[in-house]
């Protein structure tokens, strides 16, 4: 049981004490609990990732908890057990790999997601804290992933657009830029496919006209929200306007699009 001591005249404490107790100081992410962390009102989480079996996870979770008690009703502490097949992909969200491991990141969900990433390795109550301190203060910088520019990023029709050269495609000024933001796994980006590639190779001579791709699962780009998959923005020459394209998705909607 946890009893308020606050004021009871101030409806902002109250409301941070009930969210604050809602939930367990840590909560384990399962598919079970997953709504309820990712549903909820507090909309910062930091994650800690670790394997359950591991002989540290006891102590990891303890300097974990002594964390979370500082900030009930600010930001949601969530532990991830490695060892269970599924929430690898919680990992790969991260841009983490199985070496990663044990390791913790923060995020704010929201129409503008930001992930943060600690400065050092440390894994203990001290490290936690000044990772949610700093987001809290607004002294943190997102953490973006990108992959590494290919080597025949522009051989095709359709450029491969990554973190580190987003900017210097998308927002040359000289060109109309039409990107897709895409998932490898999704469904609808796999139908989108040939339509991309055919409306590539008719602008391909277009001096004007950029047509690109960039797989989101593992790039990021500030100020680039991708919410859904396959999302299409627009950066029309001459502006820094980002355009969501909203329009049909056939050849000839695309077409009709660009040729306006």
């Amino acid at each position: 049981r946890n009893d308020y001591d606050g004021d009871l005249t101030s409806s902002a404490e109250i409301l941070t004490f009930v969210k604050g107790n809602s939930l367990p100081l840590v909560s384990e992410f399962s598919d079970e609990t997953a709504p309820k962390i990712f549903g909820g009102d507090i909309k910062t989480h930091i994650l800690l990732f670790m394997k359950k079996s591991s002989d540290d996870a006891a102590t990891l979770v303890e300097g974990f908890s002594k964390s979370a008690k500082q900030f009930k009703g600010k930001v949601l502490y969530v532990s991830v057990d490695t060892d269970v097949e599924d929430n690898k992909r919680i990992l790969d969200f991260f841009g983490m790999k199985d070496a990663d491991v044990p390791g913790f990141r923060l995020i704010h969900l929201g129409d503008d997601m930001k992930k943060f990433k600690p400065e050092g390795d440390e894994l203990t109550e001290e490290s936690f804290t000044a990772l949610v301190q700093g987001y809290l203060d607004g002294t943190l910088k997102p953490h973006l992933m990108s992959e590494d520019i290919p080597d025949d990023w522009d051989a095709k029709p359709v450029k491969v657009l990554v973190g580190k050269n987003f900017e210097q495609v998308a927002f040359d000024e000289t060109k109309n830029v039409l990107v897709e933001f895409y998932a490898p796994w999704c469904g609808h980006c796999k139908q989108l496919a040939p339509i991309w590639d055919e409306l590539g190779e008719n602008f391909k001579d277009n001096e004007n006209v950029v047509i690109a791709k960039m797989d989101s699962t593992t790039n990021e780009v500030n100020g680039v929200s991708v919410q859904s998959f396959p999302t299409i923005k627009f950066f029309p020459a001459g502006s820094k306007e980002i355009v969501d394209y909203d329009g049909g998705r056939t050849l000839k909607d695309f077409t009709a699009f660009l040729d306006s």
